[in-house]
């Protein structure tokens, strides 16, 4: 009994304490041991004269000012979408034309150099040559549109329209790793997370989601603090990882895009990219400060942030990083997450009970509460399959949109969403709920390896998509009670 009291005596007094010395003390140490450490250097080391002002230090006050950082940012990060979006469209149709087009890169060469005559192993697709052979051994049908038009082109669609994006985004997004932009964006982003009771290391943990949301939760381990290390992994999955950047430009470039004017369609695809990720971040900050309020209580830490000098981009390391680690690693984890869920949607689609295939069963199951959150029940089916990886979503509601059939002309698959009641309401709710919804598998296993707690690990996924359902929710009943959809 004495001990708790003298417990409590202790931790009201150092409460007293923290009051009167304030929340800036921390910072108050900090510069009052870099103006001694300044001193001192002035004394003992002596520097050539500097005429002017660096350039460095001209783009540092550009970057990290307060009137001019934030907008910075979102400038660059839009600069960086638009280059993607504008550059990834042609190597997607010379992509889909080669691999599953009818045709092969005939139409492509019409379209764009007018009428020409294609070599002829230009002039045929590799899914036209698998399907000749396939005949050509008098293989069964089940098997030919099991391996062919279920397997094969899930994993020719996935080629076509990621591959493209991801081998020009990476290697953007490396370079401005390389260049020392990722510290500078914490810098900006530390005052909204000491404002909603998190660590301001969280914006470094925040930017290597960006990349993959598994190695973002690994990276909390910069943050000492065990409640604000909880906080940066419970909320790391808002922000969109390398699985689900070809399809948010990809919807917003097809589809999005496609409801307005022809002279704005880049300008508003790359706008929807941007806005989508300003909304994950708004949630990482929004979830932060209610877990800070609520289930994780406490007093936010403070650090020191040191701005490490510009760097020239190692190209080498960029191209490994982009390419390899980065690029390669996600096409590989995509295509053998669709390979099998391209032929179980096949299965799905051919297999029927009485008159109603299985997938059409599962999806008037699912329809009315994927239209209630202004999706369907084909959307809803494709997220079960991609809980491996969030690569998979758009194949797979290609393939259902299919209902098993072929997945042909699919690299503008716009007039297939269309046919099948998409809006630009649904557009937008399935770019929202792939922002918000739970983490894939490699993220949720990582996630239980770091915190150990089943009760985390399953509050890691509740969370996201509780959030996901509440928000499409009520953006589609919003529209629709206003006549907009």
């Amino acid at each position: 009994m004495k001990e708790q009291v003298e417990i409590s005596d202790l931790l009201t007094r150092a409460d007293l304490f923290r009051q009167e010395i304030g929340e800036t003390v921390h910072d108050q140490i900090t510069a009052s041991t870099y103006a001694e450490a300044e001193r001192v250097t002035s004394r003992a080391v002596v520097c050539e004269e500097r005429h002017g002002v660096e350039w460095e230090e001209i783009l540092d006050r550009l970057i990290t000012s307060r009137a001019t950082g934030i907008p910075f940012m979102i400038l660059l990060l839009a600069g960086v979408f638009w280059i993607t979006i504008q550059g990834a469209n042609v190597p997607s149709e010379i992509l889909a034309g080669l691999l599953m087009t009818q045709g092969g890169l005939t139409e492509f060469a019409r379209e764009h150099f007018g009428t020409v005559h294609v070599p002829w192993f230009l002039g045929v697709s590799l899914y036209e040559l698998l399907g000749g052979f396939m005949a050509a051994i008098h293989a069964p049908s089940w098997l030919t549109g099991f391996l062919v038009d279920g397997v094969y082109l899930a994993l020719a669609w996935v080629v076509s329209v990621m591959l493209p994006p991801m081998a020009i985004f990476f290697p953007l997004f490396t370079i401005l790793e390389d260049l020392g932009l990722l510290p500078r964006i914490a810098f900006n982003m530390d005052q909204f997370f000491r404002a909603v009771g998190a660590h301001g290391k969280q914006a470094l943990t925040m930017a290597m989601g960006f990349g993959c949301n598994a190695a973002g939760v690994v990276a909390c381990r910069i943050i000492d603090s065990p409640r604000e290390r909880l906080i940066a992994i419970l909320t790391n999955n808002f922000v969109p990882c390398n699985g689900r950047w070809p399809m948010l430009i990809m919807v917003s470039s097809l589809f999005v895009a496609a409801a307005f004017p022809p002279s704005l369609a880049s300008l508003v695809s790359v706008g929807a990219v941007t806005a989508v990720t300003l909304i994950g971040v708004a949630a990482t900050l929004g979830v932060s400060f209610l877990l800070s309020r609520t289930l994780l209580k406490g007093v936010a830490s403070s650090f020191t942030l040191e701005m490490p000098p510009y760097r020239k981009p190692n190209f080498g390391r960029v191209i490994y990083t982009s390419i390899i680690d980065r690029t390669l690693f996600v096409l590989w984890r995509a295509a053998i997450c669709s390979a099998p869920a391209g032929g179980l949607i096949w299965l799905l689609g051919a297999i029927h009970v009485g008159d109603v295939s299985a997938f059409s069963w599962l999806r008037g199951w699912l329809d009315p509460f994927g239209h209630a959150i202004g999706l369907d029940g084909v959307i809803l089916i494709a997220f079960l399959f991609a809980i491996p990886a969030n690569e998979i979503v758009v194949p797979t509601i290609i393939m259902g949109y299919m209902n098993g059939h072929k997945m042909m002309e699919l690299s503008d698959p716009s007039a297939l969403f269309a046919a099948n009641g998409w809006t630009l309401l649904t557009a937008i709710c399935l770019l929202l709920f792939s922002l918000l919804h739970y983490p894939c598998t490699t993220t949720t296993l990582t996630i239980w390896r770091e915190t150990r707690s089943l009760k985390w690990t399953i509050l890691s996924n509740l969370i996201p998509l509780t959030i996901a359902i509440l928000t499409c929710g009520a953006i589609a009943q919003a529209a629709r009670f206003m006549g907009w959809a």
